[in-house]
This record gives structure tokens, C-alpha cells and sequence, in this order.
């Protein structure tokens, strides 16, 4: 943490008239963790949410404007085959004139788009390395495609197509914690969608951008776009597909997200009840466009984005007794369609979380190893699951289990 939030925290705390024991009192920690922030020491960015309830302050007044959030553990550009990828998102721009990447020979936009199809079900598979190894030629090859249909119909579907190829690069990118990369890969795609006309692959786009801005800890900003877009494309629900159901109901998700973790629960919950509305209009989970917008969308996934922000408030009970409900398991996915395996992940992470807060080790570990049986690789990525072994790790007052072992070496956690 920079030095900027240790003078804010302290700040806060004296105009508020507190200790820094009154303080840790208020928020649920210890002294010692006031002590910590205080001193530039680096904390979870859930105990600064707690710190901003208790000042009564958002989590954004706490962070400097462009503080990083921390990271967990970092992965090897080369590995990640990122220095190739980097090269095809940034090339070098100079004065000389450029034709660009102009294709040999005309491109086959059917078939490069069915390659980017194939780049997403890797994503969503977890093969991460065999996605990284794929985007810098789909990107290439996306480049070369709108330099040589420069007008008319098929310049349009060449922009569409690269659209599609940089929103894969921008989730990936978002997934691996290059943010900046992210950035620019899905700048670029909501660039290219709004040139065509196509507000819902745009919308897609923002969906992607809000989610990065939530990994760096924007959240003001994250909320704002989220909110301005959803009152951009809001539907006629009388006469709305599904599509744009899922969209408009999704940018509401990511706003309420934004703004439950940044200590705003009033207009978490109104943005909360555009997306039940917008779900009661789907009906169930809609996979129609899965790869399209990136993930399903029904009153399941409100339902279980409802869970994870009870989870960021602190409310474990909530989360392991809302997860228990029949309506929150397998056994109703006949009935409420199957979530995305994202989402259903996500999802096990915070019924994991509350578990260990509450003290059943057992049922962390159980949601824990579900997960990895499911998507060893995604979890692998995700900060939550290296925080819940951490915290298992603390709390444990007997010998590890070798499960417990296991799972600490595949998240990369030290006991």
C-alpha cells in the first residue's frame, strides 16, 4: 500500500475522533491491523472496505487515485507468451507512412471468425496458455483483415470480427492481472463495435471494461460506465430479446458491484433490482449468445452476484444459509438453466470464504477442492481462493491434512 492511503486512513480516523483501537473496534479488525495501514504496510482490499464503513467513507477516498491494487502472486511475461502479444496490441508508431498489416490474399472472415470462436471455448475451458499462445495471430490476422476490406459490407464485418478477437484478448488479459493490456485490447473492441453500429457487441465490451476497472479498484469510475451504458441501452422489455436483456441486466451486476464494494449499499441495492428485473424478463439462464456477451445471464446469476456482495459486506452467515437454499443448488439448474462455469465458480469461492469465517474448515476445503476438481487453472488466478487457504492455514490449530497441503502448494500459499 502506498503512503498516500496510510496518510488518508489516518486521516479519516482523526476527523472521525477516533483511537486507533476505537477504530479497529468499529471495523471488526485488530489494532494491529489499524497499526499496518497506518505505517504503509499492505492489507486486503475487503479489510479497507471494512475501514471505510467504520470511517463512513467510501472505499475510493481511502485509495489514492492511482494507487494499484494489490496483486497476488506474478506470472512470467514469457511463459504467458505476453511479450508477442504485447507487440501485436502496442506495435511501434513512428513517422513514416504505413499501410498496415495488409493481407496477402483476401481474408476468409467465415473462417478467421470461427477461430476466434475456438480462441473463447479455450477461455472459458481455462486453457490459458493455449489462449495466449493463439491471440497474437488472431490479432494479426484481425489488423490485416480491416486494412484489406476498407469499405462497404465487408469492412463492417471485418471490424465486428475484430472486435470479437480484441474482447477475447481483453478478458484474458483482465484474467492474468495485465491490466494495462486489458485496456487497451478492450478499448479497442468497444472502439470498433460502435463503429459498426453494433450497441450490444459494444455493450459486451463495457461489461469486460467494467470488470477490469473492479480488478484495479476504480470503483467510482467502474459504477459510472456501468450505470451510463445501462441507461443507454435500456430495453422495451415488452418487446426486448433475450440478448439484450442479458446485457442491459449484466451492466447493472457490475455497477451494483462497484458500488457495494465501495460502501454504497443503497445504490447497490436499486442497481440489484434493475437486474431482477431484467432476469424476470429472461425467465431462466440465457446461453443463447454465450460467447457473445461472455457469460449467461438469468435470475441464478442475480441471485448468486446478490451472494458475493453479501460476502464483500462481511455478512458470512448470510452467504453459507442463502447457499444452502434449494433455489442456490444443482438440483434447480433443471428448472433455472445451468449458470456459467465462471459464475458457479465464483460463487463456490464465496460460500468457501464464509465458511472459513465462520469457522467450518472442513466446508472451506470442501468448496475449495470442488472448484479446483472443476477448474484447476482458474482458481489458480483467483486472489479470493489463495486468501481463503491463507485463512484456513491461520485457523487450523492441528496438523495440516495432506489435502490441505495440496491446496496450498496449487494455490502457491505458505503456511
Amino acid at each position: 500500500m502506498t503512503t498516500e492511503l496510510a496518510d488518508n486512513v489516518r486521516k479519516y480516523r482523526r476527523r472521525a475522533g477516533m483511537s486507533q483501537e476505537e477504530l479497529a473496534h468499529s471495523a471488526g479488525v485488530s489494532p494491529g491491523t489499524v497499526r499496518k495501514v497506518e505505517q504503509g504496510g499492505t492489507v486486503r482490499m475487503e479489510t479497507l472496505h471494512t475501514l471505510a464503513r467504520a470511517l463512513r467513507v467510501t472505499t475510493a477516498t481511502l485509495l489514492a487515485p492511482d494507487a494499484p491494487q494489490p496483486v497476488g502472486r506474478g506470472e512470467d511475461p514469457n511463459r504467458l507468451n505476453l511479450i508477442q502479444l504485447r507487440a501485436a496490441l502496442t506495435p511501434p508508431v513512428g513517422l513514416a507512412e504505413s499501410d498496415g498489416e495488409r493481407a496477402e490474399e483476401e481474408p476468409n472472415l467465415r473462417r478467421f471468425r470461427r477461430a476466434v470462436h475456438d480462441g473463447a471455448v479455450l477461455y472459458h475451458s481455462d486453457s490459458y496458455r493455449s489462449v495466449a499462445s493463439q491471440l497474437p495471430a488472431l490479432l494479426h490476422d484481425a489488423n490485416a483483415a480491416v486494412a484489406h476490406f476498407d469499405h462497404g459490407e465487408e469492412h463492417h464485418q471485418a471490424l465486428l470480427a475484430r472486435a470479437e478477437a480484441m474482447q477475447l484478448a481483453g478478458r484474458y488479459l483482465t484474467q492474468v492481472r495485465q491490466y494495462d493490456l486489458a485496456y487497451t485490447a478492450l478499448s479497442h473492441a468497444i472502439t470498433d463495435a460502435r463503429r459498426t453500429g453494433d450497441t450490444l457487441t459494444a455493450a459486451s465490451g463495457v461489461i469486460g471494461m467494467c470488470w477490469l476497472l473492479l480488478r484495479q479498484g476504480r470503483l467510482e469510475e467502474a459504477e459510472q460506465l456501468a450505470a451510463q451504458t445501462a441507461d443507454v441501452i435500456e430495453p422495451r422489455l415488452s418487446r426486448a430479446t433475450p440478448d439484450e436483456c442479458a446485457a442491459w441486466g449484466w451492466l447493472a451486476l457490475r455497477a451494483a458491484a462497484a458500488a457495494g464494494r465501495n460502501n454504497r449499499p443503497q445504490e447497490a441495492r436499486q442497481y440489484h433490482r434493475v437486474a431482477a428485473t431484467a432476469a424476470a424478463a429472461v425467465g431462466r439462464e440465457h446461453t443463447g449468445s454465450f460467447f457473445r456477451h461472455w457469460t449467461t445471464f438469468g435470475p441464478l446469476t442475480v441471485g448468486m452476484k446478490s451472494v458475493e456482495d453479501a460476502m464483500v459486506l462481511g455478512d458470512a452467515r448470510t452467504v453459507v444459509r442463502k447457499s444452502a437454499q434449494d433455489a442456490m443448488s444443482p438440483k434447480a439448474w433443471k428448472h433455472t438453466g445451468r449458470p456459467s462455469d465462471d459464475n458457479w465458480n465464483r460463487h463456490r469461492l464465496d460460500v468457501a470464504r464464509a465458511h472459513a469465517r465462520t469457522g467450518d474448515l472442513t466446508g472451506a476445503m470442501d468448496e475449495l477442492a470442488g472448484v479446483r476438481h472443476a477448474s484447476p487453472e482458474w482458481l489458480r488466478h483467483q486472489r479470493m481462493a489463495a486468501e481463503t487457504m491463507q485463512e484456513i492455514l491461520k485457523k487450523r490449530k492441528r496438523t495440516l491434512t495432506a489435502d490441505m497441503r495440496e491446496m496450498a502448494d496449487h494455490l502457491g500459499v505458505v503456511g
